[in-house]
């Protein structure tokens, strides 16, 4: 299981790879970075969607047949119907979510951008959300993807991870090293 699984991840790697070189060659980065990202919240809100991806018993033409008027109906680009189609051909559609999302990584990375992850005590607004980023991509001089999670259990204060740094200023953190301490 653990060889399907580290063959799956870098396959993953390799096909999203692929398919970022193709988008550069042919201009159309950002229109199938879009594209990729409806297909991924498709697959992350429909659970028939799933359902149907990582069925092994559903045959090539049917999930050809309804990934191909997903593409007509939403006009995606025709490289990325081809490539969707030359996955399922090549038996690798099982994979699509993770080799969209490193698709989507390799974008972000291309552009320069830092991925970032909030966890807050409290539902923090839009406004604040934005003067977080503004904040980092002052202190960290790079573009900020963030990854925002309102987290009840931190009692209060903030959780910010930005790529290997990590501040955490919660009360569950102060409790837990003030119980470190005391052992």
């Amino acid at each position: 299981m653990s060889k399907n699984t580290k063959f799956s991840i870098t396959s993953a790697k390799r096909y999203s790879l692929a398919l970022f070189e193709l988008s550069e060659e042919n201009n159309l980065l950002s229109q199938i970075e879009d594209q990729s990202l409806s297909i991924l919240n498709l697959i992350n809100q429909c659970d028939d969607f799933y359902n149907l991806i990582k069925d092994p018993t559903i045959n090539q033409e049917d999930l050809s047949k309804v990934i191909n008027i997903i593409v007509e109906k939403n006009k995606f680009e025709t490289l990325f119907k081809n490539f969707l189609n030359f996955l399922i051909k090549k038996r690798r559609f099982f994979y699509i979510k993770s080799i969209l999302e490193n698709f989507i990584e390799t974008c972000s990375i291309k552009r320069g951008e830092l991925k970032a992850e909030l966890k807050s005590a409290k539902n923090l607004s839009s406004i604040e959300i934005t003067k977080i980023i503004e904040l980092l991509t002052k202190n960290f001089s790079s573009k900020i993807k963030l990854n925002y999670k309102h987290d009840e259990s931190l009692i209060g204060g903030l959780v910010v991870q930005v790529g290997s740094t990590m501040v955490d200023t919660s009360i569950k953190n102060k409790l837990q090293q003030i119980e470190n301490r005391m052992i």
